[in-house]
């Protein structure tokens, strides 16, 4: 894959987590009077069809995480969509790095309840077979895989990382 290709990945993956931040997953923290039905509906559809429990009723390490997804990511998705769309900005560098490492330590423990936290069945059923886990997996996996590649990108290629390019000269 080329670096251009990734940075198009990685365009898409920031741009279209704002709206995704905005309009569900800010819904743990905020109060319910903020959204319209139409928002409330498509969160509850979706904790439905995909036995997402956490987000209609999100337990309070959940919501940490969302808080620092509203306060500390949420700002850098519109910079970070930017310096990918535009490419070679290597001031994107230090923060892609931190905001990585950040996204992928949360996705360890939430990957880990969904794989191992026996659910209940009310008031919102969560997964309850081991196909219906790793579907619910699957939706979270991207928000950590895509972060890994970028750290990757971030420490391993040279039109990023100042010090093999220093090796080289």
């Amino acid at each position: 894959m080329t670096l251009r290709v990734l940075e198009i990945i990685f365009f898409f993956y920031f741009a279209t987590h704002i709206p995704i931040t905005l309009f569900i997953d800010l819904q743990a923290l905020l109060p319910g009077h903020v959204y319209p039905l139409p928002m409330k509906d498509l969160l509850e559809w979706y904790a439905e069809k995909f036995k997402d429990p956490m987000v209609l009723d999100p337990p309070e390490w959940f919501k940490s995480f969302v808080f620092c997804e509203a306060l500390v990511q949420l700002p850098f998705f519109p910079i970070a969509a930017y310096a990918f769309l535009k490419g070679g900005c290597k001031w994107i560098r230090t923060p892609a790095i931190v905001y990585s490492t950040h996204v992928a330590t949360t996705l360890v423990p939430i990957l880990a309840h969904i794989l191992f936290y026996q659910f209940p069945l009310k008031p919102h059923p969560g997964p309850q077979t081991l196909q219906e886990r790793w579907f619910l997996v699957s939706i979270y996996a991207p928000y950590l895989l895509i972060p890994v590649l970028l750290l990757l990108t971030m420490l391993f290629s040279p039109s990023y990382n100042s010090k093999n390019k220093a090796k080289k000269a």
